[in-house]
């Protein structure tokens, strides 16, 4: 197998895997055609690769796209697993938007940047003050209602499986992200959010990400995911996310899939 990478890092335990600085993608464009897959490519690598070269990519166009922003992801959920999407408001930064929004959320409340990760760009809103200093910095509002949550969960997803799953606990108050300090814990992980993760990943195409599920009362809300997820977690349960790589290469390669389109999950 033909393998092109675009990121080193990630290939480490991925054998065979021929590395290719983004910077000198064209200049080695022609190794780019030879390959059967291209691995880790940068997001504006991807519609070139898929439509210009008609390359095989992996994380797939569909991870790529919708986790390069958050309202596409979150719009996406909504699709397929709305009673699993928190209250959401996203609107343009005007000054009508911002008065609904104070209008319709009751403190505290959360912000967030659309495009973000690692924690940073997600704000704890509690006074009328720091909405507008939010809204002030953002041209589109991204609202969404506070969950009472003290940890949530990462959920790691690679080809078409859930590889692991643990909790992380906030030390701050607010985030649980453990690049701001949140602690991981391998407790027993509720089923039902595995099956959420595998329910909407399949129906969305996405092949490489890492969710984050809130669990309240039982009941499992999608935050977001994440396409370069952090690998910490793996790391320390001594779990090589290459070799479920390649084994999602092989039975593509086997047995391509066809695009899936969304469907509603249900409740």
């Amino acid at each position: 197998m033909r393998l092109v990478t675009f990121n080193a890092l990630r290939c480490l335990d991925i054998p065979g895997t021929h590395y290719l600085k983004p910077e000198h993608y064209f200049r080695e464009i022609d190794t780019v055609r030879t390959a059967q897959w291209v691995l880790y490519p940068e997001y504006w690598q991807v519609n070139s690769l898929v439509y210009g070269l008609n390359k095989r990519i992996f994380p797939s166009p569909a991870t790529y796209h919708l986790g390069h922003d958050k309202i596409e992801q979150t719009r996406a959920f909504l699709t397929v697993a709305p009673a699993n999407v928190p209250w959401t408001e996203i609107l343009p930064s005007t000054p009508s938007a911002i008065e609904q929004v104070l209008e319709r959320f009751d403190f505290p409340f959360v912000a967030k940047v659309v495009r973000s990760s690692m924690g940073s760009g997600v704000f704890l809103i509690q006074s009328r003050a720091e909405f507008l200093h939010y809204a002030a910095q953002n041209e589109i509002l991204y609202v969404q209602e506070y969950l009472p949550i003290q940890r949530d969960l990462r959920v790691v997803w690679v080809g078409s499986e859930v590889v692991t799953a643990y909790w992380r606990e906030q030390t701050d108050g607010f985030h649980n992200n453990v690049a701001c300090g949140g602690v991981m814990h391998f407790d027993v992980v509720p089923p039902v959010a595995l099956q959420l993760v595998t329910e909407v990943a399949t129906a969305l195409g996405i092949d490489h990400a890492g969710f984050d599920v809130a669990v309240v009362a039982g009941h499992c809300y999608l935050l977001e995911f994440n396409v370069l997820f952090g690998l910490d977690g793996l790391n320390r349960q001594g779990i090589r996310p290459g070799e479920y790589v390649m084994r999602h290469l092989h039975v593509e390669d086997d047995h391509p899939t066809n695009p899936i389109r969304p469907r509603p999950i249900a409740a």
